[in-house]
């Protein structure tokens, strides 16, 4: 594609090139700050949420979490907004459907994204100061950061602790064993460079980082020589410049930055080592050992290299069907595939890993031979030409697809440009895949190409880590006896004046905490900005009711849907449900095995799933409706490929690959287990909800804690051939039950792709049968719960749920808004503030008719749980201003406008009319939204905000059995 003329430019740039992407409907414009080299990368389109990102390059030379901390610091108080949290601030009075700040292990992100003009230029004005011109108060960095501090703060003969927010976040990240398994891999990866180190902070790290380092950190890696802005959307890019220019860029000249920039030093010889982690020592070892490899490749940035790296990769892993991934799923050495197995493209240079997990140490070097053995079978043997087309057709409708479904597609498309920004790259190349992918096409025509990069990216590469992650019983308690003697050592060391000094510094911080932030400089939105109405896109129907279309702006895709009113089902069926929408996929049909299953979706779509989605009516949330959906995407070209595969798949998906289903079965597992520390807070939610409506009930025992603790029984019984058999026979006998009637379906896509979607659909199915019936409820439910559980965790998830209402009820919007009332103004504060945890908030769920407390990564317990009950009594002491009520009313609409992709906001409407949401009743409570004020929040909390209605649960680590069972709690493991 011919570079276009060269757009307007604001004087303070100079135009370096733009570029036209058809495929993306985007003009990629590069300009470059001539005062201090800084670069703006724009892509210019049509769509109204504007995206803003300024990156900058970060590279910490050890595990303190410099930069992961200084991101948070920065966004404390800054030169033009010297109030104590400017960014949360923000948060509460915009309209934003973006905002956050990211550390990666090479650069640090601020991105916001916003439909609305004037929020965005007040975003924009916030983000600029805070990023070039932070204050770094030495408080902010002892709360955000670390602190040294008494266990009473104000009593010096308590223990000595260690407090802050990016301490505990860690503590609870480096809980993951897969987390530990990346970053040990990464230190042995990479034994010199920047990769080396953990970017967001080892615990034991953190506390040795100094407020002056931090402080230096920042003047040598926040400058506009060291910057890159990007930005997406409507809004020209001079008027972006100009804004840059004023607020921020017109006050630096060029500066020469040294950075540890460079590619690894490459080992001669493969490296081999063992590793542990720590686990309880009632959990046991017998199958924890984690073995991967690793391998180190070529720089993510050269796009030649970069799309070999990705063929390569599908090639080996992409699914079950793929040479290496089937071997990892079907050896008996370990019980599946490591979480790790595929592409890391977002460093300097690519690593591909692939391993198992569930596995003895012993058996390491058989792991090892079954890996390269597998590698060299296919460079042997070569891949059919098919399968490489196939896997080619992967990469163009990845290309093609316009995402944005809960992260907004331009930041997407901007996080996809960075990497080669950052690395001295060309971002045009990883955005305008189709020329390479023409080459790429040309390539594999040639039997030996990929034997060829098998055997050069791979087994002719000498940089290759082994690496065995094996459980340790002991190695917590050494660490956390280590810590104590260490702080022990440290108070006995403490003068009077030091212990004085750690006093003030702990009534300082809670001072500065307590005091009422000054937002008066802050700019605002306020409810006149907000719009008077939804956007739903509206369908239509054919003749028979049974087919619905959207005609949406999908870029050359199509996706189809078949949609069912789940049957009436034993409890013993309803348990299945996860298990069998994630199989459904994943198994054979009709005459085709998995295998060649697997071949024939990735040949002729863009992948296929099916989920079962239950919801309380709108009026009542002891009544609940079900729905079953299968549904893919693929090119228009490929309409009747797609809709034969959803046909085969529910007319005659096989439950009878016994092999198959134990290994799924065991891969469920090892994700939903993994799952825990990283959703701690959602299963904590959903555990303390279960008593309060039958949708929250099955919620909790289909996908929350005890739905996992339900999986790994399972897993553990189908050891058993005959249970086993029992548990194929009851997949078939649902599958069945779902099926027995015909789907309706759903088609979304542009007009041409839409008329051929149709008449796939028709040619496949006939419309004139009968239709699914349905008839699925589940009994009424309304009990209190008490309940704690214990996991590998260093930190705490607590939650507190109270049975409400539903959402056409009048109190539904007066608590929606209170939850964000509580959060912006007390629980920040109260919880994540003062008391260290990485999060906290409220909301009120009117789905399942619950209003939920939670907290994420938090060092407290039983503290926090008071703290829930203090913010109740906060709310009905008064005193809260009628602009925290107009912030808290924002939030709400902010969360109830959030764009969608495409095919998203479609998929939305028609899930949305099916349960009762229909434009009318959402256009309902928006009103009801807009007119909520303080007394109607203060009396729906006094009529179901009760401590007599209250249920509670928490996930916390095995030390603190003893706690819960002096809190009366029902202790329980998975």
């Amino acid at each position: 594609m011919l570079d276009q003329a060269e757009p307007q430019v604001h004087p303070a740039f100079e135009w370096v090139r733009n570029h036209r992407i058809e495929t993306l409907h985007l003009e990629v414009e590069e300009y470059r700050h001539r005062a201090t080299g800084a670069c703006h990368l724009h892509l210019a389109s049509d769509n109204d949420e504007n995206v803003f990102l300024v990156a900058l390059r970060t590279f910490p030379m050890d595990s303190t979490g410099v930069a992961h901390i200084l991101e948070h610091t920065a966004l404390c108080g800054s030169e033009n907004y010297p109030t104590r949290d400017p960014f949360f601030m923000m948060i509460q009075r915009s309209l934003n459907t973006f905002m956050n700040a990211l550390t990666s292990s090479d650069w640090t992100a601020y991105p916001f994204a916003s439909r609305n003009r004037k929020d965005f230029d007040n975003l924009l004005s916030v983000y600029l100061d805070s990023v070039f011109f932070s204050n770094l108060d030495p408080l902010d960095f002892a709360q955000e950061g670390h602190r040294l501090e008494f266990e009473t703060p104000d009593d010096p003969s308590t223990p000595l602790v260690h407090r802050g927010v990016v301490y505990n976040e860690m503590k609870g990240a480096m809980s993951s064993p897969v987390s530990q398994l990346w970053q040990t891999l990464s230190k042995h990866l990479f034994p010199t460079t920047t990769y080396h180190y953990n970017s967001g902070g080892e615990p034991d790290h953190i506390v040795d980082l100094s407020y002056d380092q931090l402080v230096q950190f920042y003047r040598r890696h926040y400058h506009p020589s060291n910057a890159i802005f990007a930005t997406f959307g409507d809004i020209p890019a001079r008027e972006h410049q100009e804004r840059f220019e004023s607020l921020a860029l017109n006050r630096f000249q060029a500066a020469e930055i040294d950075l540890p920039v460079r590619n690894e030093k490459r080992y001669y010889a493969p490296v081999r080592v063992q590793e542990h982690y720590g686990v309880d020592p009632d959990e046991g070892t017998d199958n924890r050992t984690h073995v991967v490899m690793g391998w180190l490749l070529g720089e993510s940035f050269d796009l030649e290299k970069n799309l070999e790296a990705e063929l390569l990769t599908a090639v080996l892993l992409e699914n079950s069907a793929s040479p290496l991934l089937q071997a990892l799923e079907t050896t008996s050495l370990g019980q599946a595939p490591s979480p790790l197995c595929g592409l890391e493209d977002s460093n300097r240079e690519m690593t591909f890993v692939c391993g198992i997990e569930g596995t003895e140490p012993e058996q390491v070097g058989e792991v090892e031979n079954l890996i390269l053995g597998t590698l060299e079978q296919v460079a042997r043997e070569g891949v059919a030409h098919e399968k490489l087309e196939a896997i080619v057709h992967q990469l163009e409708l990845q290309q093609r697809e316009i995402s944005g479904d809960g992260f907004p597609y331009g930041l997407q498309l901007i996080m996809q440009a960075l990497s080669p920004m950052v690395h001295g790259g060309d971002p045009v190349d990883l955005l305008d895949l189709e020329p390479v992918l023409e080459r790429l096409r040309e390539r594999i025509r040639d039997p030996e190409y990929v034997p060829g990069l098998i055997r050069r990216l791979l087994l002719d590469n000498p940089h290759r880590v082994r690496l065995a992650l094996a459980p340790d019983t002991g190695l917590n308690e050494r660490r956390e006896q280590a810590v104590r003697q260490a702080l022990d050592e440290q108070k006995a060391s403490l003068t009077e004046d030091e212990q004085r000094t750690l006093v003030e510094q702990a009534q300082a911080l809670q001072a500065r905490q307590n005091q009422e932030a000054d937002d008066s400089m802050l700019p605002r939105v306020g409810i006149e900005d907000v719009p008077a109405s939804l956007k739903i896109p509206e369908g239509e129907s054919d003749a028979s009711g049974r087919i619905t279309r959207y005609h949406m702006g999908t870029n050359g895709l199509v996706y189809q849907q078949l949609v069912a009113p789940l049957p009436d089902l034993a409890p013993e069926q309803r348990q299945l449900l996860p298990i069998y929408s994630s199989m459904l996929s994943e198994v054979g049909a009709g005459s085709d095995d998995y295998l060649r299953m697997q071949d024939r979706i990735s040949a002729g779509s863009g992948g296929i799933s099916g989920a079962a989605t239950i919801k309380g009516n709108v009026d009542d949330v002891q009544s609940v409706r079900g729905y079953f959906t299968l549904g893919g995407k693929a090119l228009a070209a490929n309409s009747d490929d797609l809709a034969g595969l959803l046909h085969d798949v529910a007319s005659a998906a096989r439950f009878d690959e016994k092999e198959r289903v134990r290994e799924l079965v065991a891969q469920m597992r090892a994700r939903r287990e993994h799952s825990i520390t990283g959703s701690g807070h959602a299963l904590a939610m959903g555990a303390a909800s279960h008593g309060a409506s039958p949708g929250a009930r099955l919620t909790y025992e289909l996908g929350g804690l005890e739905g996992i603790r339900q999986l790994v029984a399972l897993d553990d019984r189908l050891d058993d051939s005959a249970e086993l058999d029992r548990f194929c026979q009851r997949l078939s006998e649902l599958h069945e039950r779902i099926h027995a009637g015909g789907p309706d379906f759903l088609l979304i896509g542009e007009s041409s792709g839409l008329e051929g979607s149709e008449a796939a659909v028709r040619g496949h199915w006939s419309l004139d049968g009968d239709r699914a019936e349905g008839g699925f409820h589940l009994d009424p439910v309304s009990e209190q719960v008490n309940e704690g559980w214990l996991t590998a965790t260093q930190v705490n998830f607590c939650a507190r749920a109270f049975p409400t209402v539903p959402v056409e009820h009048p109190d539904a919007a007066p608590l929606s808004v209170l939850g964000v009332l509580l959060r912006n103004d007390n629980l920040h504060r109260s919880i994540r503030e003062q008391g260290g945890a990485y999060g906290s908030g409220a909301g009120q769920d009117s789905a399942n008719g619950v209003f939920r407390f939670f907290s994420y990564r938090d060092p407290r317990l039983e503290e926090t749980l008071a703290d829930f009950d203090r913010s109740l009594e906060w709310l009905h002491a008064g005193g809260q201003t009628a602009a925290s009520v107009e912030e808290a009313i924002l939030g709400v609409i902010s969360q109830l406008d959030r764009p969608r992709s495409p095919a998203g906001e479609a998929r939305f409407a028609y899930q949305s009319r099916l349960f009762g949401r229909t434009p009318e009743q959402q256009q309902r409570f928006r009103e009801r939204v807009l007119a909520v004020d303080l007394a109607s929040m203060q009396g729906a909390a006094e009529r179901w905000l009760t401590p007599d209605r209250a249920s509670t649960a928490v996930v916390t680590g095995h030390g603190n059995r003893q706690k819960l069972a002096d809190l009366g709690m029902k202790v329980l493991e998975i």
